[in-house]
């Protein structure tokens, strides 16, 4: 990136953080605004920017920003209050996600028919983590039950991490389908599986305990208390790439036991994320408009459309409502949960991560429809996050009613990223 890309990011930043206030209280949203801005300024605009999809600073930016959200998102997840208090989260993950990978590489095969099996699982579990923070409006209104806002807030915070193992047994199968090497795949995806979730625990567990421990004792400042917990990312990471493991899965695994070792520590997670994190986040969605968005919409086709529309709706809905039946829960409500399934910053980035690892006969074809879908999906849910909370919150309040399903105690955890103000 040149001075001028420089200067001209740094201040449409400043900008934008000048007016981030009252741009909260509008229907454009933050990721909109610089997915839009990233296509003015990339090749197909003004050209201030120019990268290739295959960058270097692409994908370092690319990895450094699926550290921090894995990390911390992990991290901010209470494994005890999860376990005890949040049962529609629970369900979401256990039952409707799988049945949404499943949704998805049957619909796959229907509609891009061009995609083998394996690849149809690749492009499926990409799509299937949402991004609560692209309907901020929906996981901080008070207008939303508190046991429903957070459904979605701890959904969007552990599904991209459960997702990747997936995405990299999916790639290697592609692999083994397309070599005579197929033991040395499957032993690399084992390893994988294996080895990261165990480097990612014990890094996770020992690095809480000391921090814990170091805290109690008052031996550490408060600033390093902090780099402290943030480098436990980037140990589990490169310790598991060490021994063949994956490190992007061992950071997931360290943030869990982290924030249920450290949990008094871990603060200093939720300041970086409304910080770092979302300056890491806001430049993912500049270099998707700017590198991403004008190659995946020369492909577009019909097919690349009607996945997309069907991602968002029935792929993510049908599954939602299955996962929830029984649960007593409102239709309005069972709606709600179905429709705030955003698809953002973890397709992105693990399209990308996709894209370097592995070679796929496909690839141009997934990643033209996870690119339409991640901005059909930026679009439609950010424009209408604040019209359907206060629809919902109308439709819950008139049929408002003691012994509610949707009113039932659950604790708070803390959201992800604030996109458009505090």
């Amino acid at each position: 990136m040149n001075a001028l890309a420089v200067v001209v990011v740094s201040l449409f930043i400043i900008g934008y953080g000048l007016i981030s206030r009252r741009a909260q209280r509008t229907v454009i949203s933050a990721p909109m605004v610089f997915v839009l801005f990233g296509l003015l300024i990339g090749d197909a605009g003004f050209g201030v920017i120019s990268f290739d999809i295959e960058s270097p600073v692409i994908h370092l930016l690319a990895e450094l920003t699926l550290i921090t959200i894995l990390f911390t998102d992990a991290a901010r997840i209470d494994l005890k209050l999860l376990r005890r208090e949040h049962t529609i989260p629970q369900r979401l993950l256990l039952i409707g996600l799988p049945l949404c990978i499943g949704v998805g590489v049957l619909v796959a095969a229907v509609v891009l028919k061009t995609l083998n099996i394996w690849e149809a699982l690749v492009l499926a579990a990409i799509l299937a983590p949402t991004d609560a923070a692209l309907g901020q409006a929906v996981v901080s209104s008070p207008k939303v039950p508190v046991r429903i806002r957070q459904a979605l807030n701890v959904e969007s915070g552990l599904n991209d991490g459960i997702a990747l193992p997936i995405i990299l047994v999916a790639i290697c199968m592609v692999a083994c389908s397309h070599t005579e090497e197929a033991s040395y795949w499957i032993r690399f995806s084992a390893l994988q599986i294996t080895l990261g979730p165990l480097v990612g625990i014990a890094v996770g567990y020992v690095g809480g305990k000391l921090i814990e421990a170091g805290q109690r004792k008052e031996s550490m400042t408060h600033s390093f208390r902090d780099l402290a917990v943030l480098s436990l990312a980037l140990t589990a990471f490169a310790l598991a790439e060490m021994v063949h493991g994956n490190g992007f899965i061992a950071v997931f695994c360290a943030g869990l036991l982290a924030g249920s070792t450290a949990r008094n520590s871990c603060q200093c997670l939720y300041e970086f994320a409304e910080s770092e994190g979302q300056l890491l986040s806001l430049l993912v969605f500049m270099i998707f408009g700017a590198v991403m968005i004008p190659p995946a919409l020369e492909h577009l086709n019909g097919a690349i459309v009607l996945y997309a529309i069907l991602s968002l709706t029935l792929i993510r809905m049908i599954p939602t409502a299955i996962s929830l039946s029984g649960m007593k829960l409102r239709p309005s409500t069972q709606l709600f949960i179905g429709w705030f399934g955003p698809r953002g910053i973890a397709s992105i980035l693990f399209i990308l991560l996709v894209l370097e690892e592995a070679d796929l006969p496909s690839g141009d074809l997934i990643f033209s429809v996870v690119v339409f879908t991640v901005l059909l999906s930026i679009v439609a849910h950010g424009m209408t996050a604040i019209p359907a909370t206060q629809w919902y919150a109308t439709r819950i309040k008139k049929k408002e009613q003691s012994g509610m399903a949707e009113q039932e105690h659950a604790p708070e955890i803390p959201t992800r990223l604030k996109w458009n103000g505090d």
